[in-house]
């Protein structure tokens, strides 16, 4: 059980179960990075009768199938005892907005101390599906890829490790297995993200040039690529408008996004070319068949990751609302990462190893735009395991 990694979610949703019945707790983020685990756990800790279910099923769950999962967890709670009903991968279930609604409010009225926690691996349809019909009834809790921070405390990694075999716990273990780990992270996150959470659940009329895109995107991580030049690399006459809603539903698989232009005129920055990012640079050393010694090195290879391990980390933050995260270039002249809190901005350069030229970037942007925060991570900089184990608060 991994106690270290969920010790704060733990805190959290203990805390709010334990409160007077008020919201409907909801925790979503990508594919195994411990959501179920959490909640297991909090369940053993707060000692109060539950009902578990998932939806995680090949077949659509229909309406019928949530309303007997909720009949269950309303006996856990006969006799006006408190229970928890836990509905996991819900957002598979059909209709499941309006239907929770429709019972939330029935034991809202009949004072049935229920608590209902709803995990999801879809961070876009739990999105839609919270703001569309259960506004005002409903915490978020967001579950993120693990941290430098966290895989240090639990499996003792250092920073170089973490960098080539990222932040999924259930590939941790086969870090002596290489076959094997690669295997479980395209089969087990890539493949069953794709299939499940992606085209079982949305519209998607090309799915082949998809999973093509997902694979570009995790090759040229760190690099400034417009939708024409994709359209190039997949050699596929297409639409960018397409390729860009693509895009959209990678991100919210928590595998991949395109970060935009920082201009300060937001019709400018929707219109840029994107910065493709993964959200773990486990999706791209599963893909390389380098070894953790050939990545070493392999200079250039190890600069993509170490600026892809920073933007991943700083793509987690922002994931979580605390930021807004750019980048920007103008002609030769670019800076990997702008950090908007506020009104404030912070500039991010990564001295990876890859070779940039002369680092002029930082120059220009800031007479553009006068950053509060200009930072330098790695080289003379602050040491890239440092930076990775911050929460940005110390740097800004």
């Amino acid at each position: 059980m991994l106690k270290l990694y969920v010790r704060d979610i733990n805190q959290k949703l203990i805390g709010r179960i334990s409160e007077p019945r008020r919201f409907i707790q909801v925790l979503y983020g990508p594919r195994q990075v411990g959501k179920t685990t959490a909640v297991k756990q909090v369940l053993e800790e707060v000692n109060i009768p539950s009902h578990y279910a998932s939806a995680d099923q090949p077949t659509m769950r229909d309406e019928t199938w949530l309303e007997q999962q909720w009949e269950l967890g309303r006996l856990k709670a006969a006799g006006k005892k408190d229970a928890v009903l836990v509905l996991d991968e819900v957002q598979k279930i059909l209709n499941w907005p309006e239907v929770i609604k429709r019972l939330w409010d029935e034991d809202t009225f009949q004072n049935t101390p229920l608590r209902v926690v709803l995990l999801g691996s879809s961070p876009l349809l739990m999105q839609r599906g919270l703001t569309e019909s259960l506004a005002g009834r409903f915490e978020v809790i967001r579950v993120g890829h693990w941290s430098f921070l966290e895989c240090q405390e639990y499996f003792g990694w250092d920073v170089d490790t973490f960098i080539y075999y990222g932040g999924y716990p259930g590939a941790a273990p086969l870090t002596e297995e290489p076959e094997r780990r690669i295997r479980y992270i395209q089969d087990s996150l890539i493949e069953t993200t794709i299939s499940r959470d992606i085209l079982l659940m949305t519209r998607v009329d090309k799915p082949a040039l998809l999973r093509r895109l997902f694979y570009l995107s995790c090759e040229y991580s760190g690099q400034v690529l417009s939708y024409q030049k994709m359209l190039g690399q997949l050699q596929e006459a297409g639409n960018t408008t397409t390729l860009a809603h693509y895009l959209e539903l990678l991100r919210g698989a928590g595998f991949v996004t395109g970060l935009s232009k920082f201009s300060g005129q937001a019709v400018r920055r929707r219109g840029s070319s994107p910065k493709l990012q993964v959200f773990d640079t486990a999706l791209i050393t599963a893909q390389s068949h380098l070894s953790f010694q050939e990545a070493k090195r392999d200079r250039s290879f190890w600069g993509r990751l170490v600026e892809s391990a920073v933007g991943a980390h700083l793509l987690n933050i922002a994931s979580s609302g605390k930021i807004e995260l750019f980048y920007w270039r103008e002609g030769d002249k670019e800076v990997d990462f702008v950090i908007r809190r506020g009104n404030k901005l912070t500039a991010i350069e990564v001295k990876s190893g890859r070779t940039k030229g002369v680092l002029s970037g930082m120059t220009a942007f800031s007479k553009a735009f006068t950053p509060q925060h200009k930072l330098l991570i790695g080289g003379d900089g602050i040491p890239v395991d440092e930076f990775l184990k911050s929460d940005l608060s110390e740097w800004m």
